[in-house]
């Protein structure tokens, strides 16, 4: 995804703000969503025929570059890891426990014991002696695995929607789930604070769109900033330096 398809998501997703309240525009909106969200994920759960914001993220992805932790960004000090397991975790409950009150990806395969951690809450507030188990333990061919089934059910949630649910607020049951099922941590109550005032629309427009975009383009600037360290460092060897 190049400087002109990332504006190009911008806008669309702008239009997707304005469209998806309005029920006569449900089809519209409902199709722009997946185009929206097939970007932000591996081209093999819907061929685009370009590459998108993940594969893009994963190219040239070594395992070092991967589990690296703690990161010096700007904006974040978390592995790669744990923005791609993070980011899929939120989509994995605020999608099939808070729009389609059914069970969520991870239970449905062992996906824990797959990716080789214990971890089943969204990651916020999280230690940082976690953050770092997680960062050094987690498989990633299981949790790109992980990824991609939750992004092929959240196609189908929402292609499921009826004209007018995108306004239904969240159900407050479903919030209390959260807390049930270690999705949530009780120290992270004010994320699902947060939640319980959204709309379905208001879920779609950023745990299932705008919050991988953001977070995978700090993977891609976390990735870029170690290569280019390593490359540095490879030319002060050769140079005698």
């Amino acid at each position: 995804m190049d400087q002109k398809q990332r504006k190009a998501w911008n806008e669309n997703h702008r239009r997707l703000k304005e469209i998806i309240l309005n029920p006569d525009e449900h089809s519209q909106a409902v199709q722009l969503f997946l185009s929206q969200h097939a970007q932000l994920h591996s081209s093999t759960i819907e061929d685009t025929g370009e590459q998108t914001l993940e594969d893009e993220a994963l190219a040239n992805l070594n395992e070092k570059t991967f589990r690296k932790y703690p990161v010096n960004n700007p904006d974040t000090k978390n592995s790669i890891a744990w923005h791609l397991w993070h980011i899929s975790r939120i989509e994995d409950m605020t999608m099939n426990i808070l729009i389609a009150n059914e069970q969520q990806v991870l239970k449905t395969g062992s996906w824990l014991e797959k990716m080789n951690i214990e971890f089943a809450h969204s990651g916020n507030n999280m230690s940082e002696e976690d953050i770092a188990e997680l960062s050094s333990k987690i498989d990633l061919e299981s949790l790109l695995a992980y990824r991609a089934a939750v992004g092929k059910q959240t196609r189908q949630v929402v292609s499921l929607l009826k004209p007018g649910q995108f306004k239904q607020k969240v159900d407050q049951d479903r919030i209390k789930r959260l807390f049930e099922e270690n999705a949530v941590m009780e120290n992270a109550n004010w994320l699902a604070e947060y939640w319980s005032k959204k709309t379905i629309a208001g879920l779609i427009l950023m745990p299932a769109t705008r919050h991988i975009f953001l977070h995978l383009n700090k993977c891609m600037r976390i990735k870029d900033k170690i290569h280019k360290q390593i490359k540095k460092l490879s030319r002060l060897d050769v140079n005698g330096k």
